[in-house]
């Protein structure tokens, strides 16, 4: 397959672009360049909140494309692009679920902040690294914003202690366990396949001219949307197993280097 008629690239951030201490290499701004010159359009597929994603990259903000909270919420230029909101009962009803696991910290994922009940530095000092704005409230039951994604962040470890009380909802609801204290339930339409699959019917880019990377469960519909799906050394055996090609783990920069060679073959 030919790399040069690739339109539309998209990247998970955590596990995938950054590396293990959330760090961005500087370098990727200057492929990025040359990417945006060969007119690729480039987008960041994340769980994390649309204002986070925003400062991650506010260098190029307004010319990369935001796919946030595991892309149930699409900004381009600070314009609405999709917005895929939970019905209130449903929200509702996670946190009902949620407040019978004790190891579980609940967070409701809007478009303009996140909510959270419980003011456990620990878990705040670890939330604050995907969510740049969130509200303390005495009752998550008394949020009215629309809500993208409930979200439960597990220190424990969400596979092993919160997913097997959510588990059961698989025909309501998105469940994936997006890290390893990570579970994300959102609509059963929001996510990260049908966040590609709208912009590519936008950006007028076949599977065949888009290339995906990801490392872990949330990953696994955008890696069916494009013949160029990479997943990380350091990802989740399942993800690895639907990619079609492996990049170096996020330490070595692996996202960078498919890029860079892809950059290399474009300018060529």
């Amino acid at each position: 397959m030919d790399k040069t008629n690739i339109k539309l690239i998209v990247s998970d951030v955590d596990g995938t672009l950054l590396n293990a201490s959330h760090q961005l290499n500087p370098k990727f701004f200057e492929i990025f360049e040359q990417l945006e010159a060969a007119g690729i359009t480039f987008v960041v597929a994340s769980g994390r909140q649309y204002q986070n994603l925003r400062k991650l990259f506010e260098r190029i903000e307004d010319r990369i494309i935001f796919a946030a909270e595991n892309g149930s919420y699409i900004v381009h230029r600070g314009k609405e692009m999709l917005a895929q909101t939970m019905l209130a009962g449903d929200v509702r009803d996670l946190v009902h679920i949620g407040r019978t696991i004790p190891t579980s910290k609940l967070v409701l994922c809007g478009k303009n902040t996140a909510y959270i009940d419980n003011a456990d530095q620990h878990f705040i000092n670890h939330l604050s690294l995907y969510f740049e704005k969130f509200e303390i409230v005495d009752d998550l039951l008394s949020v009215s914003e629309d809500i993208l994604k409930f979200t439960v962040c597990d220190l424990s470890g969400s596979e092993a202690n919160s997913y097997p009380g959510f588990a059961h909802l698989h025909d309501r609801f998105q469940v994936k366990v997006s890290a390893d204290t990570w579970l994300d339930i959102s609509d059963k339409l929001a996510h990260k396949g049908n966040a590609v699959a709208i912009l590519q019917d936008i950006y007028g880019a076949s599977k065949e001219q888009t290339m995906v990377f990801g490392d872990y469960l949330n990953d696994l519909e955008m890696m069916q949307q494009a013949y160029f799906s990479y997943a990380m050394a350091n990802g989740h055996p399942e993800v690895k197993g639907v990619a079609r090609f492996i990049a170096k783990n996020n330490n070595e920069d692996g996202v960078i280097e498919v890029l860079e060679r892809l950059a290399d073959v474009m300018i060529s």
